[in-house]
């Protein structure tokens, strides 16, 4: 028997996903979560689509084998490169992915030129390209491969020099030139004022609430947890060692 029988399985390339997760429990409160962030190896944003397809599938198979009854991809390259095969691989398990907020972004009221910063993986996927091609038609799109900055935010030091550096050599060149941002990595959310404070005051959009939506959705067939049971997390990470879970547990608590 799975130890996680009828949890949420959620995972990412480390904490950012907790961005996620933190809008998981907003929507789904009595469903009990598993979160597994694979910290030994973040960020997947520099890594070949085929290591990163294979770790999904790893720590998809980990969490199904642990009983989990659904999956959520908290991680926008992995939804990227390895959401359709996942689901094409486990056809009866709902699996739930992350992508670029462009649509929401494109659809609001100021959009004529749209700042998306994501990993240097998710700007140069065929999904990414299609997406703008989709939602972008009447915006310019300026996407952002932000290296550096989820291993940056993954130390925990939001007030810091390093972080504050690394955005003004990113995106200082932007501050005033763009009507929105979207956010296209879920470690960013964790830093929304720190952006803010290099591009001025803009409206911010990411893929964490419609994740949270979907995830109900797909669920509401029967799978949804009872109002009467209490939710809850265990985290789990791929760094060994109670710092990284209590590093989670911070990340959890830190507004967005």
């Amino acid at each position: 028997m799975g130890s996680f029988e009828g949890y949420i399985g959620v995972f990412d390339s480390g904490a950012g996903g907790i961005s996620v997760l933190k809008a998981l429990i907003d929507e789904l409160p009595h469903e009990r979560f598993v979160f597994f962030g694979d910290s030994r190896y973040t960020p997947y944003g520099d890594k070949p689509a085929s290591w990163i397809l294979d770790r999904c599938r790893h720590l998809t198979q980990w969490l199904l084998d642990e009983g989990c009854k659904a999956i959520v991809i908290a991680c926008n390259t992995a939804t990227s490169v390895a959401a359709d095969t996942l689901r094409s691989e486990h056809p009866d398990v709902p699996i739930v992915g992350v992508e670029p907020a462009l649509k929401p972004a494109a659809l609001a009221p100021h959009h004529r030129h749209i700042l998306v910063m994501a990993t240097n993986a998710t700007v140069h996927l065929d999904k990414f390209h299609k997406l703008a091609r989709e939602y972008g038609s009447r915006s310019q799109i300026t996407a952002i491969p932000c290296v550096g900055l989820a291993d940056c935010i993954e130390k925990g030091d939001f007030e810091g020099p390093e972080l504050h550096g690394l955005l003004e050599r990113l995106v200082g060149e932007y501050r005033g030139a763009v009507d929105s941002v979207v956010l296209g990595c879920t470690h960013y959310p964790f830093v929304k004022r720190q952006i803010a404070e290099v591009l001025g005051d803009v409206p911010f959009y990411d893929g964490s609430a419609g994740t949270a939506r979907q995830t109900r959705r797909l669920l509401e067939g029967g799978m949804l947890a009872p109002e009467s049971q209490q939710g809850g997390v265990e985290f789990f990470s791929s760094n060994e060692g109670t710092r990284q879970i209590e590093l989670y547990r911070w990340f959890l608590a830190q507004p967005i």
